[in-house]
């Protein structure tokens, strides 16, 4: 036998929106209003209509929404609906002869023009009769059996009876209530329904430890908590911070990058672990968890919320390097080999290996997601999640979002579209794009085409102007009307966007001629 599914009596083909053939959700929000479209069509002459159901996530279907074809002739129909509440719900077309429609279509014809005129009105009686026997008493049914009545007395003239079936009451009560034939459903296809933050939001990017004092130039979560209502005041809504806890020594980096450091410089952030502490630690310059829940409860009075920075790599300090040396990659010497993205090499960074445990890394990186979460971190810019395997970010997230399905995570993959793609299709609900480097108006056309196309049932974008790795040429030579005009863009084409500080001062000074990296990063010193 073949596996092949049935085609249904009424066919209904190539529903829309629809991600890997039904395996994975498309992906709303609440509130969030979206199209479903199909294509339906049948046999012979007679009327067709499609209908949208939706059912939440205790399995009640919605209210019944009805579609049009979206262009005639076109057998492609649509209707738009708004599920109203987060979690897993599914949606499904339905097909339907018309037959009360077909009738009218005859019964137009035919009546003016004395064919068949009784006949053709009786058969509309009995199809009314139909229909008010599936209508609510308080609905409307007796406006259905009136008109009934109409059809069948002979002593009025056709022009009248036919008239009494085609009035704007009854149809509103058949709008509501259609006689509904050979009705033929599709599939349910599964979308996910999540918070608004997931699609909706701006963005501000900025390091604590630069918010520091005459006295004491090292930041910490106190003084940093001051700059909070300047970024409100702004409109931000969530406030990213890069990561926070204890920076290694071994291979720190100075200055611009330099593979020298000199005792006051305070390495980057992202080569994490130090014996002070991993993950789930905070670097003992920006002070304590207490200092850190008191940033995010003054944030949190603001409107603001806490987007942390979630790397998965190690200085080569970090308590894993000692504990958990199977979590790394190890050279013919013995020697744990150091990050690199040629021609950059980070030589301060151990990249994790995700194969030798998998499972152990899985429980370790759920772990220290919980324990952020617990201190009210619901937002994670995942940082370059391209380097580590699919696989395990779809167990993490799924874990998750199990519990707790209002935890973001934000995908930070510049590369390449078929890695990206994936990585949104199963489960980061937000995801960097291309915008940095999309400068012209052609550019811009062909990646807002692509990204509001077939990919915006899934993929949701976060439309950075700039980061601390990248300072676009484009900025570096355009001077305040480049900044201004990409902010709008930004802005303006997705309902996220973020920049990174220092963008509002119109910061543009390069490292050097061709450099994408700022003079005097951030990223190495405050």
């Amino acid at each position: 036998m073949s596996a092949t599914a049935g085609i249904g009596r009424i066919p209904v083909r190539d529903v829309q929106p629809v991600v890997e053939h039904g395996r994975r959700p498309a992906k709303a929000v609440t509130g969030e209003t979206f199209e479903v479209t199909a294509t339906v069509f049948r046999e012979g002459h007679d009327a067709v209509a499609a209908n949208v159901v939706l059912k939440d996530p205790e399995g009640r279907p919605g209210p019944w929404t009805p579609m049009r074809e979206l262009a005639p002739g076109s057998d492609r129909w649509g209707a738009e609906v708004t599920p109203d509440a987060p979690g897993d719900w599914t949606y499904r077309v339905e097909a339907w002869s018309d037959p009360v429609a077909t009738w009218r279509h005859t019964a137009r014809i035919k009546v003016p023009a004395g064919i068949d005129a009784g006949l053709v009105l009786e058969e509309g009686a009995e199809l009314y009769r139909r229909a008010a026997a599936g209508v609510p008493q308080e609905a409307g049914r007796a406006v259905l059996l009136a008109a009934a009545t109409t059809l069948l007395d002979d002593t009025l003239p056709v022009a009248t009876r036919l008239a009494a079936a085609l009035t704007p009451e009854v149809d509103a009560v058949l709008a509501r209530h259609p006689l509904r034939d050979l009705v033929t459903s599709s599939e349910p296809l599964p979308l996910l329904v999540e918070r608004e933050r997931a699609l909706y939001g701006a963005w501000y990017e900025f390091f604590p430890r630069s918010e520091g004092t005459p006295d004491t130039p090292h930041g910490t979560f106190r003084t940093a908590a001051r700059r909070l209502p300047a970024i409100a005041a702004m409109g931000f809504d969530v406030v990213y911070l890069p990561p926070v806890h204890p920076i290694g020594t071994t291979h720190r980096k100075g200055r611009n990058n330099t593979l020298t450091a000199t005792p006051d410089d305070v390495g980057v952030p992202w080569a994490i672990g130090s014996p002070e502490g991993g993950h789930d630690s905070i670097h003992p310059a920006l002070g304590t968890l207490d200092d850190f829940d008191h940033f995010v409860a003054e944030a949190g009075k603001l409107g603001l919320e806490i987007a942390l920075d979630f790397a998965l790599q190690c200085s080569p300090d970090h308590p894993w390097v000692h504990k958990h040396p199977d979590w790394f990659h190890h050279r013919p010497d013995g020697t744990i080999a150091h990050a690199e993205n040629p021609p950059k090499k980070y030589q301060d960074i151990y990249p994790v290996a995700f194969d030798t445990d998998p499972d152990g890394l899985h429980a370790e990186t759920v772990r220290i997601l919980h324990h952020w979460m617990d201190h009210g971190v619901r937002i994670f810019r995942v940082d370059n999640p391209h380097t580590k395997p699919v696989a395990f970010w779809e167990r993490v997230i799924a874990d998750v979002n199990r519990t707790d399905p209002d935890v973001i995570f934000l995908a930070e993959a510049f590369t390449r579209p078929a890695m990206m793609h994936t990585l949104a299709q199963i489960g980061f609900q937000q995801s960097y794009t291309y915008f940095t480097w999309r400068n012209t108006k052609q550019e811009l056309t062909d990646h807002l085409t692509e990204l509001s196309g077939e990919a915006a049932s899934y993929m949701r974008p976060n439309l950075f102007t700039n980061t601390p790795d990248i300072l676009h040429a484009h900025l570096q030579h355009g001077g305040r009307p480049a900044f201004e005009t990409r902010a709008v863009l930004a802005a303006t084409l997705s309902p996220t966007w973020g920049i990174y500080s220092g963008y509002e001062l119109c910061e543009n000074t390069p490292l050097r001629d061709g450099s994408e990296e700022y003079l005097d990063s951030e990223k190495y010193q405050l």
